[in-house]
């Protein structure tokens, strides 16, 4: 079975640095791809928010503008993980976040899923 799992949350200082990274696996053929990952936040009491996404191909990479210049998303393709790495982090940066993309193996195939999420806390 498909998933997405994200790892590299945590407590930062406000300034500091993070990586997030989200691998998929549990391709029943041998064959997985991934479409498209996106990245997604939520804060307590305010709506999901997607921070950044990125076609494999066609299309453009999306950052949104509270993020831009800050964070920046990435794919290594072979290995079936993404990554969002997020510098010069603010304490509104504060979030629990998630990890959603189109994944196609030969038995699925072209198939969406989202991981469980990862907490971010920025404080000082």
């Amino acid at each position: 079975q498909v998933r997405l799992v994200e790892s590299g949350g945590g407590l930062v200082q406000p300034g500091g640095s993070l990586r997030l990274s989200c691998v998929a696996s549990g391709s029943m053929d041998g064959m997985l791809i991934i479409n498209h990952i996106e990245w997604y936040r939520q804060a307590p009491g305010k709506e999901r928010e997607l921070v950044a996404r990125q076609p494999r191909v066609g299309g453009r990479t999306i950052v949104a503008a509270s993020v831009e210049g800050r964070f920046a998303i990435s794919t290594d393709y072979d290995k079936a993980t993404a990554y969002l790495q997020m510098n010069s982090l603010k304490v509104e940066d504060t979030a629990v976040y998630t990890c959603a993309g189109n994944i196609y193996t030969r038995t699925t195939g072209s198939t969406d899923y989202w991981g469980q999420g990862t907490q971010v806390t920025v404080s000082s």
